[in-house]
């Protein structure tokens, strides 16, 4: 294998190619860009293949856009600065939290006028109605910050983005050479507040409703064995909602990662038969599964928090994910290419309970410790 330069220019080891699979989640997906901003900085793993999806969507065009200028380090800067825009659009928006919610540390916008207003809203009228011209200041950032062209032309990693056909249901993924603008908008399309986008007079919605991210891509596309997942979005989450708002979160939750779960239900289900020897491993893929996530800290977030575009909070959501990264990079690293660190056969189980999950590592630990826990 090729020899890299991590984000400091200095000398590695080997490096190990990973697909990486990327989740959406509004500005949660911050934590991913801390992610992919500590495993360029470490410069041990090429990104043979990268799969994204709304928010992942967004860090994928934005990490090759940099690679393609700079390599590691104009990923990282063209990471840094596309968040940083979003930020900057983000003071002129009308949902801001209360003073009470920052003196208090609360992340969440929900008690909000502006949230309050336009969630009623969204519930008895159409984006159609409510928002006739479709503006969407998101679509301002990326068509600002991400050059398209050499997206497409990126040599370095393939990439898929996702985005549901509203009429057919069924997800349609983008590779490079297809992805604008518009198909990076279709895979972030939320049906309750933006018009459809449509893409050769086909209309899309929001790739999460097929795929959050889809995994499939991949097994076609690349050799690489070897898939981490950056997942932003809880799959466990104890009791039963009582209100309404959060009934509604937690539907959000389970329709956004439904398609991961049957897509992992497929990759146990091979791995199973190649194990048992039932079907010719010379045929079939042997899918190797990892995955960085930080679920104890993220699931003290309502899904509100996700429209929350402060600089602090995406700065504070990088650094989370940063330490999530260099917690797995000192536990799994040498995994790659041997064998899966995530069991996806426990996570189907039926019994799943919270003390079975896997604790945060040492650097998140002490990243809370240091750091007052997100809240709301």
């Amino acid at each position: 294998m090729a020899r890299a330069q991590n984000g400091n220019g200095a000398d590695t080891a080997a490096t190990k190619p990973v697909n990486i699979a990327l989740q959406g989640g509004g500005s949660h997906g911050a934590f991913t860009w801390g992610v992919l901003d500590r495993l360029l900085e470490d410069g041990r793993l090429d990104f043979a293949a990268i799969s994204g999806t709304s928010a992942g969507a967004m860090n994928a065009v934005a990490l090759a856009d940099g690679f393609s200028r700079g390599g590691r380090d104009g990923a990282r800067e063209k990471l840094h600065d596309f968040w940083r825009a979003v930020a900057r659009k983000g003071r002129f928006s009308p949902v801001q939290r209360t003073p009470w919610d920052v003196v208090w540390g609360n992340w969440s916008v929900e008690n909000t006028p502006g949230y309050l207003w336009f969630d009623a809203l969204s519930r008895v009228l159409s984006p159609y109605a409510t928002n006739p011209l479709n503006h969407n200041p998101l679509r301002e950032v990326v068509e600002a910050e991400i050059d398209f062209e050499r997206v497409r032309a990126c040599t370095l990693t393939k990439l898929f983005v996702s985005a549901t056909n509203v009429e057919t249901g069924q997800l349609r993924v983008f590779e490079t050479q297809e992805i604008t603008a518009d198909v990076v908008m279709a895979s972030a399309c939320l049906p309750q507040l933006f018009h459809a986008v449509e893409i050769d007079g086909t209309p899309y919605w929001d790739g999460g409703y097929g795929g959050n991210p889809a995994l499939y891509p991949f097994f076609y596309a690349t050799p690489v064995e070897d898939v981490l997942l950056v997942q932003i979005n809880p799959v466990l989450r104890e009791g039963a909602p009582r209100s309404a708002r959060e009934i509604q979160n937690r539907i959000d939750e389970i329709t956004f990662n439904a398609g991961l779960m049957r897509e992992f239900r497929a990759i146990a289900f091979v791995n199973e038969l190649i194990a048992s020897g039932r079907i010719d491993a010379a045929h079939y893929r042997n899918i190797r599964m990892h995955r960085i996530d930080a679920d104890e800290a993220l699931e003290d977030l309502s899904a509100s928090s996700k429209v929350n575009a402060e600089w602090a909070f995406l700065e504070y959501l990088r650094d989370l994910g940063r330490s999530a990264a260099e917690d797995w990079l000192a536990e799994h690293f040498e995994a790659v290419g041997s064998h899966a660190t995530l069991d996806i056969s426990h996570e189907l189980a039926p019994g799943l309970a919270a003390e079975a999950r896997k604790k945060p590592g040492r650097r998140v630990r002490e990243f809370l410790a240091a750091r007052p826990r997100p809240r709301g």
